[in-house]
């Protein structure tokens, strides 16, 4: 069988937060992870998906659970404090239990209830085999089409305008590779002359006057990170609406809603 097939993904999902999150206290909760949307942690919606995808064997789950999330984990991990240490230490957990040669990882965040199993299905039966890791983009009138009104950051390319997505593919064997130049990046983010730096002056010229490519933003950030990246464009909005203020809960409550509707 070859990755892709049924069962054959092992996936990470990030569910620890700031103990402190203003947007979790105002729910009852201890992360945004755990926030209900629809009557259910969000985190239940991205498992469940995950599961029911067909192609995902094992997950491990890093953060805070609760009884209704467990019977969907094989690893539970505890909360490191930051995305990056998070990220870790669950490609570590599933290591430890053992991950077959070759295989690669898909990390996904908990705070994207809209996604659906076919979508993250969808996802990893395209994408590109020889990177290392591998990012999910989403077009702005695919967004925009999907949920009307949705805020999210964009970046304008020569190619069309797009939003990141909340999941992504890696080869576990290149994560002390690529995360300590991926710790130098974001904290440089709110540093331009630093973050200039690091992205080349070229690049960043072209980025901000419209003119960079998807591919040369791939080749630069394989540069950076020291791995071979790519950039997957998927239709799926569902991908970047992540569940970051109660305007975006409202959006996903209201699709949500709809969809369990019963049909007339």
């Amino acid at each position: 069988m070859t990755q892709g097939n049924a069962g054959q993904w092992s996936a990470v999902v990030l569910g620890g937060g700031d103990p402190g999150d203003p947007f979790a206290a105002a729910h009852g909760v201890p992360v945004k992870a755990l926030i209900p949307v629809a009557g259910e942690p969000m985190a239940l919606h991205v498992l469940r998906a995950l599961r029911e995808s067909g192609r995902v064997a094992r997950v491990a789950y890093v953060g805070p659970t609760v009884p209704a999330m467990n019977a969907l984990l094989d690893e539970r991990v505890t909360d490191h404090g930051t995305l990056l240490s998070n990220l870790e230490a669950g490609v570590e957990a599933l290591a430890a239990s053992g991950l077959a040669p070759g295989e690669r990882v898909l990390v996904v965040t908990a705070d994207i209830p809209l996604v659906t199993a076919a979508q993250l299905a969808q996802v990893l039966d395209t994408a590109p085999r020889e990177a290392g890791l591998v990012y999910p983009v989403v077009r702005r009138s695919d967004c925009e089409r999907a949920f009307p009104g949705v805020k999210r950051t964009y970046a304008r390319l020569r190619d069309d305008t797009f939003t990141g997505g909340n999941v992504f593919i890696l080869d576990p064997r290149l994560v002390g590779q690529f995360l300590p130049r991926l710790r130098e990046v974001l904290a440089a983010r709110k540093a331009p002359l630093k973050l200039a730096g690091l992205i080349g002056p070229g690049i960043l010229l072209r980025l901000l006057t419209r003119r960079l490519t998807v591919r040369e933003l791939e080749e630069r950030v394989s540069v950076i990170l020291g791995v071979p990246a790519r950039a997957l464009v998927t239709p799926h909005a569902a991908i970047g609406a992540d569940v970051d203020k109660e305007d975006d809960l409202r959006l996903a409550e209201a699709h949500l809603g709809r969809s369990s509707s019963p049909q007339s």
